[in-house]
């Protein structure tokens, strides 16, 4: 989701009509909910998006929006994509938007695309049976600001340049090419939230039904779902910052009551003595003189 909308999330908790509806109005599919939607539920869309980035004709067999990849690693991190497609042929295809820098480190890709080999095979499959896997990002900027629509990404022998072949596969997309071609005319179609100005016929159905149909109540809950979990996350990061400035205060009036000198308390707090004597002014403390 936009930077805009969490920032109106996260600033009222008590979502209302009016406020979930101007989102929905002002959404492009750059926003991962209507993205997710549009494609996530829709082969006919999918296949179309895959076709442009891939420069081929593609089959779609299954796809889900935003579907949820559980780290079998007890605390491992999990994921949630996009987009998750499978073709024909079995192959499986992460489609991700991105609209700002926050998240964006190239290492993602390389989780992404993990997660879904791992699931690929199961007890007494051999390793020459995995399927190829394909992550997509596409990106509101520029990525590596060369000017180029897409970016391949594939592993390679380093002494002799050839491709390694394991069947990994990373795209970006370049979602401010502005070519008069394929991708060109369909990352325009990206930036824009009213469905009638869209140029391909097909997404400006789709995103129509979201906006302004019968799928309306879909979006208009698939936000108020993100305002509730974002709500709850921002919640918790606040009591968690609390009880940390609880901690800090009780240090601070130990420390100018003398009952422990200030090394020891910077060192509790990893930081310097000069550091301490700073957030303790700052705070209305203050460390006793010859301390």
């Amino acid at each position: 989701m936009s930077g805009e909308t969490k920032e109106v999330l996260g600033s009222n908790y008590g979502q209302n009509d009016v406020i979930i509806n101007r989102l929905i109005d002002k959404m492009t599919l750059f926003d991962d909910n209507l993205m997710s939607l549009v494609f996530g539920q829709n082969i006919e869309t999918t296949e179309l998006l895959l076709r442009v980035i891939m420069e081929r004709d593609i089959k779609v067999i299954d796809v889900r929006g935003q579907d949820e990849l559980k780290n079998p690693v007890i605390g491992g991190r999990c994921i949630t994509l996009d987009v998750h497609a499978i073709d024909v042929d079995g192959r499986h295809i992460d489609i991700e938007v991105q609209i700002n820098a926050e998240g964006s480190h190239v290492r993602r890709a390389r989780y992404h695309s993990s997660m879904m080999d791992a699931r690929m095979l199961v007890e007494g499959q051999e390793f020459k049976e995995i399927k190829d896997s394909y992550v997509i990002f596409i990106y509101d900027h520029d990525k590596f600001r060369k000017g180029l629509p897409f970016y391949h990404i594939q592993r390679r022998v380093d002494e002799t340049g050839e491709v390694f072949g394991d069947g990994s596969h990373i795209i970006y997309v370049n979602g401010r090419y502005e070519g008069n071609d394929d991708i060109g005319r369909m990352m325009r179609d990206f930036h824009l939230c009213r469905p009638e100005q869209i140029e391909s016929e097909i997404l400006s159905k789709a995103v129509a039904y979201y906006k302004e149909k019968e799928g309306r109540g879909a979006m208009s809950e698939a936000v108020r779902q993100y305002a509730m979990e974002y709500a709850k996350e921002y919640g918790e990061e606040q009591k968690q910052a609390g009880i940390k400035q609880g901690k800090n205060y009780m240090l601070y009036s130990l420390v100018q009551d003398g009952d422990i000198n200030p090394e020891k308390a910077a060192g509790r707090l990893e930081i310097t003595v000069d550091e301490l004597r700073r957030q303790m002014n700052e705070a209305g403390y203050q460390i006793p003189t010859g301390a």
